[in-house]
């Protein structure tokens, strides 16, 4: 069966890179299943999961947003943040799930900073929900 090559990449270095048959993920625009052979685009991504399967097996990575560059032959995923499923720690998504919700419930009472608590809490509960999934 025909592949794609995936690479997913952060400020930090490159997190993932493989062939695979295909690659779902979710964008600013809704879901996107690209296979090999797909038209090229780009398209900016909310935080999420991205799952590359193969066969019998599916990779996922917890992702931050970012850009995705899609070309018939490869898929790049530029993000601020990323971890593969095995490597997320689920005790500290947890803690900043925690934070990030005691933020949004003082906002009133302070002057907190409401967008940026959302995402940190948003980024915390993507990295769970993608480390449950392994």
């Amino acid at each position: 069966m025909k592949t794609i090559k995936v690479s997913v990449v952060t400020p930090d270095g490159p997190v993932y890179e493989s062939d695979v048959q295909m690659v779902s993920t979710k964008a600013q625009s809704g879901e996107l299943g690209i296979l090999p052979g797909h038209i090229p685009m780009v398209a900016p991504l909310q935080v999420g999961a991205v799952r590359m399967k193969n066969a019998n097996q599916t990779e996922i990575v917890a992702v931050s947003g970012g850009f995705l560059e899609v070309r018939p032959d490869q898929v790049t995923i530029l993000a601020q943040a990323a971890e593969k499923s095995e490597e997320i720690d689920v005790e500290r998504a947890l803690r900043a799930r925690e934070r990030a919700e005691q933020r949004l419930r003082e906002r009133q009472q302070q002057h907190t900073d409401f967008r940026r608590a959302e995402l940190a809490l948003q980024r915390a509960i993507n990295r769970i929900s993608v480390a449950k999934e392994r």
